[in-house]
């Protein structure tokens, strides 16, 4: 009997993150300090070629302070959409404006660019597009809506570290980025952010809200939050900086496995990859029959010890805490991919015996439930 679960995630800690954070606490200087300052530059450096970038504490501060230096507030709307995890919505209610849902087109489960246009009103300051699972949004399309209509672009990419659409790195397309360093996320920090900046002055805006809304001690500049990354996560991030590219490679490599084991299998939908994108796989997201969908995953985890997650079950404008923004929408491709996506293990943890246990047991579970 097979015993060993594979998760549908794995963080990966070695000795070097824990060596680095050990240097800290005996370097006595634990809050933001140097650490933070060489991890916003390093980090700019290897993935947005130098846009300038402040760290914070979470993925949705970063959003939601990103939001309030463009300008983002009350009577604003701002475009996002509904298939994604609740904070992309969250940090926009968090500013006062609305977030307005729209549906995603099916390849790639990524903003639709048709649905966008529909949405615009004259109150729309931007558009939040995510660049979901790793796979980068419809760059080109979107931006020629946002410049037809005068709109900014914030990139929400949380799952997108490495990413790129057609030579144009992730982090460098709007007028910021997000990069979420949670601990399942291609790279981590332990927690924390990472937003890239388009210009200096959003920069600066940035690094007054997450500090209280000062650059200099008790010179408080505007009303602002403890959003502040810590040096002992710095020092994480630095570290995982040296080996995100060989992780980046090793999960197109298991994708890569899993598809040319799974795209025969007539009752699944593997992933597609758009012309000229990079595809870092944060999830590995296959489509199935949404009446066995959960049975298919009870039956991974119950009876073959493999793991696996639904990104995402409900709709962000079907949620009790959203639900007030859009209570009478329907985007049907939206709920199509909620009641359909199944997340497989691919992260770089996996070998070669765990890949094929996965491909079999997929295959089994879903031609049994056929």
């Amino acid at each position: 009997m097979v015993t060993d679960f594979i998760p549908a995630a794995k963080p990966i800690i070695g000795a070097e993150e824990r060596l680095a954070v050990d240097r800290v606490l005996q370097s006595g200087i634990i809050a933001q300090g140097p650490e933070v300052a060489s991890f916003e530059k390093e980090f700019a450096e290897h993935f947005v070629c130098g846009r300038e970038s402040v760290a914070v504490n979470s993925g949705t501060s970063g959003l939601h302070l990103g939001l309030l230096a463009a300008g983002i507030g009350p009577g604003d709307e701002v475009i996002v959409p509904s298939f994604t995890f609740a904070a992309t919505a969250n940090s926009v209610a968090l500013t006062g404006a609305t977030p307005v849902f729209v549906d995603i087109e099916p390849d790639y489960f990524t903003l639709d660019p048709a649905s966008i246009r529909a949405a615009i009103t004259g109150q729309t300051r931007g558009i939040l597009p995510v660049h979901l699972y790793g796979h980068p949004f419809l760059v080109e399309e979107i931006e020629a809506i946002a410049t037809e209509n005068g709109l900014l672009i914030f990139e929400d990419a949380a799952q997108a570290h490495g990413a790129s659409w057609r030579g144009r790195n992730v982090g460098t397309i709007g007028h910021f980025a997000m990069f979420s360093l949670y601990p399942t996320k291609n790279m981590t920090s332990g927690e924390g952010g990472m937003v890239a900046c388009s210009d200096s002055e959003t920069a600066r805006k940035l690094r007054l809200l997450r500090n209280q809304g000062m650059e200099t001690q008790y010179s408080n500049e505007l009303i602002g939050f403890n959003a502040r990354m810590t040096d002992i996560h710095a020092a994480i991030g630095r570290v995982q900086l040296n080996k995100i590219d060989a992780w980046n490679t090793k999960r197109k490599e298991n994708a890569d496995t899993l598809t040319a084991a799974l795209a025969d299998v007539a009752e699944i939908t593997v992933p597609k990859v758009a012309s000229g994108a990079v595809h870092v796989y944060h999830q590995y997201t296959i489509r199935v029959d949404a009446d066995e969908r959960d049975s298919i995953q009870r039956a991974l985890r119950d009876e073959y010890q493999v793991g696996s997650g639904v990104y995402y079950p409900i709709p962000n404008h079907r949620l009790p805490s959203l639900s007030r923004f859009a209570p009478d929408l329907y985007l049907p491709q939206t709920e199509r991919a909620a009641s359909q996506v199944l997340s497989l293990p691919v992260h770089p943890s996996l070998t070669a015996a765990d890949l094929e246990r996965i491909v079999n047991a997929v295959t089994a579970v879903v031609r049994a439930g056929a």
